[in-house]
């Protein structure tokens, strides 16, 4: 599975999708595969403000704990529902029902310095 052509990625493999001031980010298939089975995942509620760089919250797996950080700073205005009845969600399908919370954000420069799909893919050789 390819990352998308239309969003961000950071070296901790976030992945950024900018649509107006709105901000959804997620965690990409490199991230998945090395985590294995994902089992759980606790994000920020809505409303919580994150300054850039800040963690989102956690999403575990049967192999390890990992904290999620978003590139810019906002508010979250909404948290994927779909991951507290089912985050298994994030292992088959991470790039689009897997996406984790929604950020109302005011700077976007933070996500110029992130990857490209194209730089991403070839750095951490997703398939």
């Amino acid at each position: 599975m390819n990352p998308p052509d239309d969003r961000t990625y950071s070296d901790s493999h976030e992945w950024h999708k900018l649509d107006g001031d709105i901000v959804t980010l997620g965690v990409t298939k490199f991230a998945v595969d090395e985590l294995t089975d994902i089992t759980y995942a606790e994000m920020k509620p809505a409303g919580t403000v994150i300054e850039a760089g800040g963690s989102i919250g956690e999403i575990e797996s049967v192999k390890a704990t990992a904290d999620v950080y978003s590139a810019v700073g906002g508010e979250i205005v909404e948290v994927n529902p779909a991951l507290e009845s089912d985050p298994s969600v994030l292992n088959s399908n991470p790039y689009m029902d897997g996406w984790l919370v929604k950020l109302r954000v005011t700077d976007t420069a933070p996500l110029k310095s992130l990857m490209d799909a194209a730089t991403y893919s070839s750095k951490h050789q997703t398939s």
